[in-house]
Parts: structure tokens; sequence; C-alpha cells
């Protein structure tokens, strides 16, 4: 299905092109989010189906800390466009639906675009704490960090509401992903990060999969790299409105998770080495 060319972000990225099938800018980034402040942080929003909690989610972001919000909407059947262009967000639309990774690849692509020197991943759907984006932000812009989660295990997600089989899954695959990758961490599975433009100029995010094992695959990578990952405990929802995964899809997503752990315990002990977990190759010049 052909697409048209996106229009750039704003009119001083001439020089910006995206990958033809990602979408197209809806309008321009309304006169308060233009301005570029330094450092750039960018909040970008994989949208589908978002109607209901995108107004809470973007009225809880500190304006003062964010230099701009970009939405990419996955052909949503709601009125999630029309909510975006109300908020004044930079818009983004795909002409048809690429998937959650799918729709990250284009999130990740506009925000380098736009010059973020970092960037916070935030599901538009309420069920994590966007009030603490500045506490998951700012070991990168220290240089501390490459990658930050905001882990829902450093409190208690139960009390949150997160059914008890999503609770010993994410344990379960947390536990073998840190077996793994050599990590301590209390979770790898959360919709709330934040990634340095280093580490998103470095891994080849785009050879990952369209759908929710993206996210574990830009874990992988991260690691192969040797990029910095750290994490905050942020609290987190969970209600009839807000996005969640089903069982049978939570089933797929663990089995993947397993292959893309499967597939970096290869590359490391250089049985199988695997282009995924490699530096992204830079262009001849």
């Amino acid at each position: 299905m052909r697409v048209e060319e996106p229009t750039p972000l704003s009119a001083v990225d001439q020089s910006v092109s995206f990958a033809p099938d990602q979408g197209i800018l809806d309008q321009p980034p309304s006169n308060d989010r233009a301005e570029t402040k330094h450092p750039c942080v960018v909040v970008v929003m994989p949208a589908y189906n978002a109607a209901k909690t995108l107004e809470r989610t973007y009225h809880d972001i500190p304006n003062e800390f964010v230099s701009r919000i970009i939405l990419v909407d996955d052909v949503s059947k709601d009125d999630t466009v029309a909510v975006a262009r109300q908020l004044g967000l930079d818009v983004l639309i795909h002409r048809q639906n690429l998937g959650y990774g799918g729709n990250q690849k284009t999130c990740y692509d506009a925000a380098l675009a736009v010059g973020a020197d970092a960037v916070v991943m935030l599901h538009p759907d309420y069920q994590y704490d966007a009030t603490c984006i500045p506490a998951l932000v700012q070991p990168i812009l220290d240089g501390e960090k490459d990658l930050m989660l905001g882990s829902r295990f450093l409190g208690d997600p139960l009390a949150g509401g997160m059914p008890r089989w999503k609770y010993i899954s994410n344990r379960f695959l947390t536990g073998l992903e840190n077996v793994a990758f050599g990590l301590h961490l209390s979770e790898y599975h959360t919709g709330f990060r934040a990634y340095s433009r280093r580490l998103l100029e470095t891994i080849p995010y785009r050879l990952n999969s369209d759908d929710f094992v993206f996210d574990q695959e830009l874990v992988a990578q991260a690691v192969a790299v040797h990029m910095r990952i750290g994490e905050i405990g942020v609290p987190t929802r969970y209600f009839e409105e807000a996005s969640s995964v089903n069982f049978r899809r939570s089933v797929v997503y663990g089995l993947s998770t397993l292959k893309v752990v499967l597939r970096f315990m290869l590359h490391r002990t250089r049985l199988r080495r695997s282009g995924k977990l490699a530096r992204r190759k830079q262009p001849r010049r």
C-alpha cells in the first residue's frame, strides 16, 4: 500500500526525511511546543484507540520540562486524532496499522529528526504516572544512563490493580532476562521508558519486530552494545479504559520474549551472531 511522504515536523526541519511507510504529519506544532529548549526532551506516545485517556495523560506531563510531544496514531477507530489536535500535540498518522513496534519506530525516527537529546516513550492510556518524567530522564541528561525504565515492581503493582497472572509472568520473564543480560533490574516489561539520543542512534531498532516484543528486542540491543541501563519506581493504574494485552496475546509475547533471550545468548557466545544485536551501520560519507 503506497503512503505519501510525510510533511517535515516543522518549517525549520526541511532536511528531515522519513521512510515512506510511516505516515504523514497531521498538523504543525503548536506555538508553545515549537520553541526548542536545551536540553531537548521529547515525549513520544504510540497511540491506538486512546481517546478516553489521552487528555488525562497529557495534563500530567510536566510542560516546563518537556520540549515537544509527538503522538503517532496507528489507525485508531476512535477520536484519538481529534483529541490530540485539540490538545495541540504534534501528530503523525499512519496510513495503515503498523503494530505497536512499528508505531514506536515512527516515534523514534520523528524524535531524532526534531533534535531530541532524550526521548520518553509514554503510553497514552493513563496507566503510568507522567509526573515522574523528570526523575526518569534526569540520569540520561546527566550523562549517567542511556536507557531508563519506569518500574512498577519497585512499588506494589498488585495494589495498583495488576492482574495476578500478569504479575507472575512478569516476574518469571524479568528473572530470566536478568540472568541472560547480567543485570539486576526489577522489571523489563514497562510502557514507560526513556532513551538517550546516543542509544537510538547506535542500535538498529528498525530491524525489530512490529509487535509488542519490540520493547524486549530494544533492551537486548542496548545490553549487546554496552549501553548503561537504570530504573526508577513508578506507580501504575489499572482500570477499564487503560489498554491491556489479553491472555492469548500475552502468551505470544512471552514466547517471543524467550526467543529474544535465546537470540541474545547465542549472539553473546558467538554461536550465532545476529545483525539485530550489532551496532547500526553508519552511512558512508
